[in-house]
Protein backbone atom coordinates (compact mmCIF):
# COMPACT_ATOMS: atom_id res chain seq x y z
CA UNK A 1 0.00 0.00 0.00
CA UNK A 2 1.01 3.41 -0.68
CA UNK A 3 0.33 6.84 0.43
CA UNK A 4 0.04 10.16 -0.98
CA UNK A 5 -0.08 13.53 0.78
CA UNK A 6 -1.10 16.75 -0.80
CA UNK A 7 -0.53 19.73 1.28
CA UNK A 8 -1.03 23.10 -0.34
CA UNK A 9 0.00 26.48 1.92
CA UNK A 10 -0.31 30.06 0.70
CA UNK A 11 -1.57 31.63 -2.93
CA UNK A 12 1.09 29.91 -4.87
CA UNK A 13 0.40 26.74 -2.90
CA UNK A 14 -3.00 26.37 -3.59
CA UNK A 15 -2.36 27.73 -7.39
CA UNK A 16 -0.23 24.75 -7.67
CA UNK A 17 -2.88 22.13 -5.85
CA UNK A 18 -5.54 23.47 -8.05
CA UNK A 19 -3.51 22.73 -11.19
CA UNK A 20 -2.59 19.56 -10.03
CA UNK A 21 -5.99 18.48 -9.60
CA UNK A 22 -7.20 19.49 -12.73
CA UNK A 23 -4.26 17.71 -14.14
CA UNK A 24 -5.18 14.59 -12.22
CA UNK A 25 -8.83 14.55 -13.30
CA UNK A 26 -8.19 14.74 -17.16
CA UNK A 27 -5.26 12.07 -17.04
CA UNK A 28 -8.27 10.00 -15.17
CA UNK A 29 -11.09 11.42 -17.41
CA UNK A 30 -13.14 12.85 -14.49
CA UNK A 31 -14.93 15.99 -15.22
CA UNK A 32 -15.53 18.54 -12.79
CA UNK A 33 -18.69 17.09 -11.37
CA UNK A 34 -16.59 14.27 -10.60
CA UNK A 35 -18.18 12.01 -13.19
CA UNK A 36 -15.84 9.49 -15.08
CA UNK A 37 -16.28 11.35 -18.92
CA UNK A 38 -12.66 8.95 -20.29
CA UNK A 39 -12.22 6.77 -23.19
CA UNK A 40 -10.28 4.50 -21.93
CA UNK A 41 -10.40 1.22 -19.75
CA UNK A 42 -6.83 2.12 -18.51
CA UNK A 43 -8.33 5.33 -16.73
CA UNK A 44 -11.08 3.49 -14.75
CA UNK A 45 -8.45 0.89 -13.74
CA UNK A 46 -5.96 3.19 -11.77
CA UNK A 47 -8.52 5.48 -11.05
CA UNK A 48 -8.64 4.45 -7.29
CA UNK A 49 -4.83 5.79 -7.14
CA UNK A 50 -6.69 9.30 -6.24
CA UNK A 51 -10.28 9.00 -6.16
CA UNK A 52 -12.93 6.53 -4.04
CA UNK A 53 -16.30 5.76 -6.31
CA UNK A 54 -19.15 7.43 -4.54
CA UNK A 55 -22.58 5.69 -3.87
CA UNK A 56 -23.86 8.36 -6.66
CA UNK A 57 -21.43 7.22 -9.57
CA UNK A 58 -19.09 10.01 -9.37
CA UNK A 59 -15.80 9.98 -7.97
CA UNK A 60 -14.11 12.10 -5.05
CA UNK A 61 -10.77 12.47 -4.12
CA UNK A 62 -9.56 10.02 -1.22
CA UNK A 63 -9.54 11.44 2.16
CA UNK A 64 -7.32 9.55 4.81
Amino acid sequence: MREILHIQGGQCGNQIGAKFWEVVCAEHGIDSTGRYCGDSELQLERVNVYYNEASCGRFVPLDT
